[in-house]
């Protein structure tokens, strides 16, 4: 495999960083050498994954003449209509996408089963504008691989006694029983995620600290700049609070079960790759 052919695919997203495309290299690597059919990128809003997924997508065709597709976890997120309704009896914070319990886990695990199988079929497309689904599905297949990617994908439930203190305002304020804490980790520990999360090689974007993570997610958004839709600092800083307990954790626990773990610095870089038997 050439190198230049991933710097060059890099470049194309505007990154540089040595340690980004070495990582890419080994992935690349790794897949070749084995019967890989599944695998997973995850990591915290802003660290990476997404733009890694779309690069791994075309080094998999180019270099090893895979055909794939990733399937994002940002694409199957419930409903408003449906996220309403658990708001109103679960709990008002599950009107908020982003937790284990506002996507459709159902449905993606049986998109990526099908898709394992050899099939063609429909899947939904989420637009965060209108915070809605699209009317318009999109076709996926046939395909060798499948790349499955979100921020917590791969991840695993707390403790019940690791939920009695919050840890944020957000649960401080606006839920101060726990509920909504207990009941995504429930919703985490449920038959759908966990089998959706069960892959042949997972990797994880280990980042520094929260946060780096507010200061990347705050880059993202100027560097897309939604106009109307962009959030301001403080915006953001709230939003990243519905994602905290379970980011901190995953920050914790898994870099010691991820197959492949790329660590990054406070300037987004990467500062090593380690690989867990």
């Amino acid at each position: 495999m050439e190198l230049k052919n991933i710097i060059a695919l890099a470049e194309e997203e505007g990154i540089r960083d040595q340690g980004f495309v070495d990582a890419l290299a080994r992935v690349v690597d790794e897949i070749g050498l084995n019967n890989v059919k599944t695998i997973a990128v995850s990591g915290s809003q802003g660290s990476g994954k997404s733009t890694f997924a779309r690069i791994l997508s075309k080094l998999l065709v180019n270099e090893l003449d895979k055909s794939n597709t990733i399937l994002s976890l940002d694409d199957f997120y419930k409903t408003r209509a449906e996220r309403a309704q658990l708001a109103s009896t679960l709990h008002p914070l599950f009107f908020t996408r982003g937790v284990p319990g506002t996507h459709d886990a159902g449905l993606m695990l049986d998109v990526k089963n099908k898709l394992l199988q050899g099939g063609a079929l429909e899947m939904p497309v989420f637009d965060k504008g209108s915070d809605d689904r699209l009317a318009q599905p999109k076709l996926v297949g046939p395909v060798d691989l499948v790349i499955l990617e979100g921020w917590c994908f791969s991840a695993i439930a707390q403790d019940s006694e690791a939920l009695t203190q919050p840890v944020n305002d957000l649960e401080r304020i606006q839920d101060p029983e726990g509920i909504w804490r207990r009941e995504v980790n429930q919703q985490l520990k449920g038959h759908d995620y966990q089998q959706l999360f069960e892959v042949d090689l997972g990797v994880f974007f280990q980042a520094p600290d929260m946060e780096s993570i507010i200061r990347w997610r705050l880059e993202q958004e100027l560097r897309f700049n939604q106009g109307k839709l962009s959030m301001q600092e403080s915006q953001i800083r709230e939003f990243v609070q519905y994602y905290q307990r379970l980011t901190d954790w995953m920050l914790q626990e898994m870099p010691g079960r991820s197959d492949i773990v790329i660590a990054l610095d406070q300037h987004h870089n990467v500062s090593g790759i380690s690989f867990n038997d």
